[in-house]
């Protein structure tokens, strides 16, 4: 079986000197709490970077069984804001969305430093293009093979910072270059994030997405393969909920209401569904004990380490 995450897009600027990587370069319905499916019957990778983030589950997979649980021990500890020895819903979900924010200013600050040319502060569009484009700008990517789809990277990459530069003067301070990069946690970027996700998804290029293109973005089939429960789950959620006035199609608001994260608060979700499954006494909260029994629910999700931020002793909260 095949899985295409919704994060797993190939970025052909690789081999510039400076490339926004793959993750950046798609608006996507799924956020950065991981980029596997959600499906607890055969495994926890999602829960495992949802909890830890994607760096540190994989140090987690390194660790010894009681290496494990004395770092779980530690980031329980500070989860439990008031100390009162349990980790409520409220915690777990602050913990889930401090994660995402220290990700996302990791994330602009590791970039900014490789665009900011002129070391000025600020990013203009010209100094972007060059940097990612420019080896291969030429005349209008007459050397390069694929001269088409280099085109179209570059009129959407041009797109989206002109949406995120709000004062249209062509050069992104660090709050806009923030939105270019992560424009799904930008309420003035939403048009820009629907229309990107009906590009990637949309491809019979109609504008719309029908049952087959929606399915296609997440799975793909090996011959002879059964098709999986979630796959099933997922072509019912699109009839009865995705497509709201039943033509068939997901159209731009449809769209809207099923990716933009005002609409489904992801971390809440995660949260729930960790205390759902690792609450043994079913109340309402978790103990350390209750988490060290489900060691392999912890050391795979966003908790520890989200997308990419190592949790250390010292960092600050």
């Amino acid at each position: 079986m095949m899985l295409l995450g919704p994060v797993a897009v190939l970025c052909i600027l690789a081999a510039t000197a400076v490339s926004v990587p793959p993750q950046e370069k798609r608006v996507h319905h799924q956020p950065d709490l991981s980029s596997h499916v959600h499906d607890d019957a055969h495994g926890y990778q999602y829960d495992h970077e949802a909890f830890l983030g994607k760096e540190e589950a994989k140090t987690f997979d390194q660790l010894t069984p009681e290496e494990s649980k004395a770092r779980l021990a530690k980031i329980v500890d500070r989860i439990d804001t008031d100390k009162d020895g349990f980790i409520s819903h409220a915690e777990l979900h602050y913990w889930i969305k401090h994660r995402q924010r220290r990700y996302i200013e990791d994330n602009v600050n590791k970039h900014w430093k490789d665009y900011d040319k002129n070391h000025d502060d600020k990013i203009a569009w010209e100094e972007y293009k060059n940097t990612t484009y420019g080896f291969y700008l030429g005349e209008d990517f007459d050397d390069v093979e694929d001269k088409a789809t280099y085109k179209a990277m570059l009129a959407r990459d041009e797109r989206r910072f002109k949406a995120a530069d709000r004062d249209a003067d062509g050069i992104a301070t660090r709050s806009e270059f923030t939105a270019f990069l992560h424009p799904e946690e930008f309420d003035h970027m939403k048009d820009v994030v629907v229309q990107e996700t009906i590009e990637d998804i949309d491809k019979n290029k109609d504008g719309k997405i029908n049952i087959d293109e929606y399915i296609g973005d997440m799975y793909t089939p090996e011959d002879g393969e059964n098709e999986p429960e979630w796959v099933h789950t997922e072509k019912k959620h699109f009839s009865e909920f995705r497509d709201t006035n039943k033509d068939g199609y997901l159209d731009a608001g449809e769209v809207a209401h099923w990716i933009l994260p005002g609409e489904v608060d992801h971390a809440d979700n995660e949260a729930k569904h960790l205390i759902h499954e690792t609450d043994a006494d079913k109340d309402g909260r978790l103990a350390l004990s209750e988490v060290l029994d489900k060691v392999d629910y912890f050391k795979m999700s966003t908790i520890t380490d989200y997308g990419g931020m190592r949790v250390t002793e010292h960092e600050e909260l």
